[in-house]
């Protein structure tokens, strides 16, 4: 196609919103060369690819295409033995999750195949489950490789986990000592090269023996990792070399199986890049109000109410223009800015659209052909350089379209022969039409000339056409007259403006009679066309009207037959429901005069009922005077002081030990365990349990020693529920608060956040808790939540 012609039409900017609307980079770059073709039926079947996907659209919405990656360089890597990173095996993920999801989304019924083009495609996916689930599971983030992912690795992580604590203790006591603390600079664990360090100051240098790892700029502090835990590091150190040398199994391990898939995902991909491109043509269609075209071989263009697709929508007049019927040249004329040239680039863009399979903003039953070649010769492209004035430069591009044009060709001239003198102008214009006449080309010129006027007139096979112009406004109307050639209006627009009578009088008598007398014809032509068009208005308004009246007519009888057959339905439906309410009627006394005979059985039944709930009544108020004599009688002469969560008391209203759960309230009363019951007691009817009479006493120590033998320090709830973790997590908090651990861990992991957060939510209202924060680097970081118990 003349690249000229795509440029002056502006084509490029169509290309530019299909671009935009495609997702990935695969479906951008067929939107970026795509260019009109030639051959129909190719045409015919881009032209149904659009269709089905605007089809599509509108009766399921958005389709899942997003996500696409280009994964040949990835794929060929995996097949010469190389493996992924965890960022590029995402990627893969998110491509097989969006070929799954389309083939599932475009699955066609059975029976129903409404889009067969593009649902065949999609029947031509394959879906690798298998390959995803593999990635889901092993992968957490581009740089993150899951626990899960081997036991192996797993193992390994919490045999780090336990190195790490293990030389966090050590250090704990080293910089914890208080005959080192005047040694270090600050009493704090830090990492160098990957190793544990302790800041030390440098005068004290040989008073902590250790390797030197790293100084700080002012040279005062030394960073040395202390002998006592340099094999701890060493043994911290091959384990994660280990922990590196599994990730890389993992990650070949998956690699491996997406070579073994290799054909199968660049099958994947080109399916997916040819899908994201035609949801991208159905979309741009969309947003038009476009339609398909009826494409034809035979030249007929038949453009019904189209709107140039770079215009607002709003803005935008429709053109109605057809060509190739009873003629193959038409040619415009009317006022300057009455839209000529819009016109023009109009159907030269609908034409390069049809062409390139998308759809055309116009009404349905819009008919375009099939061109070999289009031509535009529009705008002024004169240029200084080369010594090229405004006609010189249409004049070349005009030899180049004449060299190359064929009777399967589309010419568009804008100003044809203007730029020189008037009667030569006109000459040269109808010499080039007459030319392209000649060989059967189709054109559309606009113009100035009255001879063109006049040349179309003389020939059937040429037609005139103008742009209508309102003369008492001074106003384009934008509409496109076939069959009418326009008038220039000079004369009567100068007149409006204010020009004196005299003159223009005088103008008219330089001008020849013929041509006084044509433009006289045009304008009764012209008047002739306004009275027919009004009343042809008139007469359609005359028979909107008419058909409304038998409408309504027809709408007022429909109503009144509804209204009978309603009287009729309600009249039943009343007689039914009085029926049915005097066979309930019916019913309910027969039900009360059996009802009546049972009153009497049931009313001694009552009697007896209610002086047992009297006996029951009065035996539980004595019960209650007894239970709280209980709690009274006694009292200690010392109530205990400073009662904390897990000592063992004496209840001595009870004679029992109970277990403190929560210490001295504003009313003075304990919450205390008492074997299986929980109860509030006041303080003065306590007495502290020492801890020798405790352990022989009670089992309260047994049961304390126990927990602390085997309960762990750390909790890890990660794949549960966020009610089921929340349970556990508030036992594990009791059972350390009892033991006295501190501090503990709780490992909830990353994942989409809800846990982490619901978790920090419930451990914030918790008693036992006196702070709480988020892992540090080497403890978990933000998937682990460490706690300070009161």
């Amino acid at each position: 196609m003349n690249e000229r012609s795509l440029r002056v039409l502006e084509y490029k900017k169509i290309i530019e919103k299909l671009w935009d609307r495609c997702t990935s980079e695969l479906g951008k770059s067929l939107a970026e060369n795509l260019k009109p073709i030639d051959n129909l039926s190719e045409i015919l079947t881009m032209q149904k690819e659009t269709s089905e996907a605007q089809a599509i659209l509108i009766q399921k919405g958005n389709v899942p295409i997003s996500g696409i990656h280009d994964l040949l360089g990835y794929v060929k890597r995996t097949e010469i033995g190389s493996y992924l990173d965890p960022a590029q095996l995402l990627q893969v993920n998110r491509t097989l999750g969006v070929a799954r999801k389309m083939k599932s989304y475009l699955r066609a019924e059975e029976g129903n195949r409404q889009s067969p083009i593009i649902q065949g495609m999609a029947e031509g996916l394959y879906s690798l489950r298998e390959i995803e689930d593999k990635i889901n599971l092993c992968i957490l983030s581009e740089s993150e490789i899951s626990d899960h992912a081997s036991s192996e690795l797993k193992h390994i992580r919490k045999s780090i986990n336990s190195k790490n604590e293990a030389i966090r203790n050590k250090l704990n006591s080293i910089i914890s000592s208080t005959g080192n603390q005047k040694y270090l600079q600050d009493a704090i664990i830090t990492m160098r090269q990957d190793r544990y360090v302790v800041p030390v100051k440098q005068e004290h240098r040989g008073n902590v023996p250790g390797l030197i790892h790293d100084q700080s700029s002012s040279g005062a502090t030394l960073f040395i990792e202390p002998m006592a835990v340099v094999e701890l590091n060493n043994q911290l150190k091959e384990l994660k070399l280990k922990e590196k040398a599994e990730i890389e199994r993992i990650l070949r391990e998956i690699s491996a199986m997406i070579a073994e898939k290799a054909i199968e995902i660049r099958s994947n991909q080109e399916i997916l890049k040819q899908l994201d491109f035609i949801f991208a043509k159905g979309k741009l269609s969309l947003e038009m109000k476009a339609v398909e075209p009826a494409l034809n071989d035979e030249g007929k263009i038949h453009i019904k109410k189209g709107r140039h697709p770079l215009l607002k929508a709003n803005e935008v007049v429709p053109t109605t223009i057809w060509l190739g019927e009873e003629f193959r040249i038409l040619m415009v004329t009317g006022p300057n800015t009455g839209g000529k040239t819009v016109t023009l680039k109009t159907v030269g863009l609908f034409c390069l659209m049809a062409q390139s399979g998308l759809h055309v903003p116009a009404d349905f039953g819009t008919k375009l052909p099939v061109y070999d070649q289009i031509f535009a010769d529009i705008g002024d492209e004169q240029s200084i350089e080369q010594s090229l004035s405004t006609f010189s430069s249409h004049m070349t591009n005009i030899v180049t379209i004449l060299r190359d044009v064929t009777p399967n060709s589309l010419v568009l001239f804008d100003e044809l022969g203007a730029g020189t003198d008037p009667t030569e102008g006109a000459a040269l214009a109808m010499a080039i039409i007459n030319h392209l006449r000649a060989i059967n080309a189709s054109a559309i010129a606009t113009t100035h000339y009255s001879e063109l006027k006049q040349f179309a007139l003389a020939n059937k096979d040429i037609e005139n056409a103008s742009v209508e112009f309102d003369v008492e406004t001074l106003r384009p109307t934008y509409k496109l007259l076939i069959g009418v050639p326009g008038k220039s209006n000079a004369f009567e627009i100068s007149r409006k403006l204010g020009l004196s009578d005299r003159i223009i009088d005088a103008a008219k008598e330089f001008i020849s009679t013929e041509d006084i007398q044509f433009e006289d014809l045009l304008q009764n032509i012209e008047a002739n066309r306004r009275a027919t068009e009004s009343d042809r208005e008139e007469a359609q308004k005359l028979k909107m009207e008419q058909e409304k009246l038998t409408q309504q007519y027809a709408d007022k009888k429909r109503q009144l037959e509804e209204q009978r057959d309603k009287m009729v339905r309600d009249a039943k439906k009343e007689a039914y429901k009085i029926v049915k309410e005097a066979k309930a009627e019916a019913e309910e006394i027969i039900k009360n005069l059996r009802e009546t005979k049972l009153e009497l059985e049931e009313k001694e039944i009552n009697r007896q009922l209610e002086a047992a709930k009297k006996q029951l009544s009065e035996k539980m108020g004595a019960l209650g005077e007894t239970v709280e004599d209980l709690f009274t009688q006694k009292t200690s002469k010392k109530p205990p002081k400073n009662l904390k969560a897990g000592e063992t008391v004496t209840v001595l209203s009870l004679n029992q030990t109970g277990h403190v759960i929560s210490p001295v309230d504003d009313k003075g009363e304990v919450l205390v365990q008492v074997g299986i019951m929980k109860i509030n007691i006041p303080v003065t009817n306590l007495e502290r349990v020492k801890k020798s009479e405790e352990t022989k006493k009670t089992g309260v120590g047994k049961i304390v020693k126990s927990k602390s033998a085997n309960l762990k320090r750390e909790l890890d709830v990660r794949g549960q529920n966020l009610e089921e973790a929340m349970l556990e997590v508030d036992k594990f908090i009791d059972d350390c608060a009892i033991a006295g651990f501190s501090p503990i861990t709780i490992i909830h992991g990353v994942g989409t956040g809800v846990l982490s957060a619901g978790i920090k939510q419930m451990l914030k209202k918790n008693k036992h808790i006196k702070s709480l924060r988020s892992g540090e680097y080497g403890e978990g970081g933000a998937g682990v939540t460490v706690i300070e118990l009161k």
